[in-house]
C-alpha cells in the first residue's frame, strides 16, 4: 500500500534511467586528496591535523554530511517544486559522531558514523500539513539521506518552520 502523502514520481515509476556519477582524484601518500569532479574547479579533502592530517580541507566523513544537506536542499528544491510549494529558503546544521577507533582498525567498531543530528529550518507561510507533507517526500527521496539509513546510522532529523520573512541567507 502506498502512504497517500507520498507525491506521485517525477519521472516514469516503469522505464528504469540509470544516471552515472563519476570522479577522479590523485593522492600524494598522504591524508589530502586532490579531487576532480567533471570540468569544476578541484576539491580536496583532508584530516585535521589531531588525526594525523593537515588539516587544509574538509575530512572525507565531513564531505558526507555536506553531500548530505546538498542533496536535501536539491530534494526540498524538487519536491516544493512538485507541490507547488512556496518557500524562501532553507538553513541546515548537521554534526555526527563516529568512534574512532573503527577507522584505526579496532575490531567490532564500526568505521563510519554511528550517528547524527540534522536539523533543517525551511522559511514558508505554506500551512502545517503541505510542511509536513514536504517534510516527507524530502525524507522519502534523498539519496543520500537514505544512504545512511540502509547504513544503519542514527540520524535524528528535526525539521523547523520558520515565517519566510525570517530568511536571510543568500547563496552565492
Amino acid at each position: 500500500m502506498i502512504d497517500s502523502d507520498i507525491i506521485e514520481p517525477s519521472i516514469d515509476p516503469a522505464t528504469k534511467k540509470i544516471g552515472i556519477r563519476h570522479v577522479k582524484a590523485t593522492n600524494a601518500a598522504g591524508t589530502r586528496t586532490k579531487i576532480q569532479v567533471r570540468d569544476f574547479d578541484p576539491v580536496y579533502t583532508d584530516e585535521p591535523s589531531s588525526l594525523g592530517g593537515t588539516n587544509s580541507a574538509p575530512s572525507p566523513l565531513e564531505t558526507v554530511l555536506i553531500a548530505l544537506v546538498g542533496c536535501d536542499g536539491v530534494i526540498i528544491n524538487g519536491v516544493a517544486h512538485a507541490m507547488g510549494f512556496d518557500y524562501a529558503g532553507v538553513d541546515f546544521s548537521c554534526e555526527s559522531q563516529i568512534d574512532v577507533r573503527g577507522p584505526k582498525g579496532v575490531p567490532g567498531i564500526r568505521p563510519y558514523f554511528e550517528s547524527g543530528k540534522l536539523d533543517i529550518t525551511v522559511y514558508s507561510d505554506e500551512p502545517e500539513a503541505r510542511f509536513q507533507k514536504l517534510c516527507k517526500n524530502v525524507e522519502f527521496r534523498c539519496p543520500v539521506m537514505n544512504l545512511l539509513n540502509a547504513a544503519q546510522v542514527d540520524m535524528e532529523v528535526n525539521w523547523h518552520q520558520r515565517p519566510a520573512t525570517d530568511y536571510s541567507g543568500a547563496v552565492e
